[in-house]
């Protein structure tokens, strides 16, 4: 019978060493990979407002594709003005050097509703079918989140992260 031999404490560690490594790397890949989810979610809001606006125009006509591009605009400055609210907000908690007050931040927050409550309210005393393009014009960052997931889920498949 014969007996196995363990190959030498150098060469198992520098195959711990290795293996580290390339989890180290796969692990930054992700991060950097899922850290810019935000921004490619910021870049199909509009792509997909500008796709589905002919069909608007052909199916129900320019009341509720009208209503539907406000309603895309706004949806696109809330998510912004949002994520950057979030981002002051975080600052100002943990480091504490924010250039924005946390009041100008919070009235920022409610002007975005304001805005949204306004412009609801002239669409809907204008054109009650309108209303319903304006619902899908702010459900923008919803279809854009959706598409991000399913991005993510085929790199994620396909990858490996």
């Amino acid at each position: 019978m014969e007996r196995r031999r363990d190959p030498p404490f150098f060469c198992v560690q520098f195959r711990l060493s290795c293996e580290t490594d390339s989890v180290t790397s796969q692990e930054q890949a992700a991060e950097t990979f899922y850290g810019g989810a935000l921004p490619r979610i910021t870049r199909v809001m509009p792509v997909l407002a500008v796709g589905v606006l002919p069909l608007l125009l052909w199916f129900w006509r320019w009341p509720v594709a009208v209503a539907f591009g406000i309603g895309a605009l706004i949806s696109i400055y809330n998510f912004w003005s949002l994520s950057r609210s979030v981002n002051a907000l975080a600052e100002r908690i943990t480091v504490g050097q924010s250039r924005e007050s946390g009041g100008r931040i919070v009235a920022m927050l409610l002007l975005r509703y304001l805005l949204i409550g306004a412009v609801a309210y002239v669409i809907f005393k204008s054109s009650p079918a309108a209303v319903y393009g304006l619902l899908g014009g702010l459900s923008l960052p919803v279809a854009a989140i959706s598409c991000e997931a399913v991005f993510e889920l085929y790199i994620a498949l396909r990858r490996g992260l």
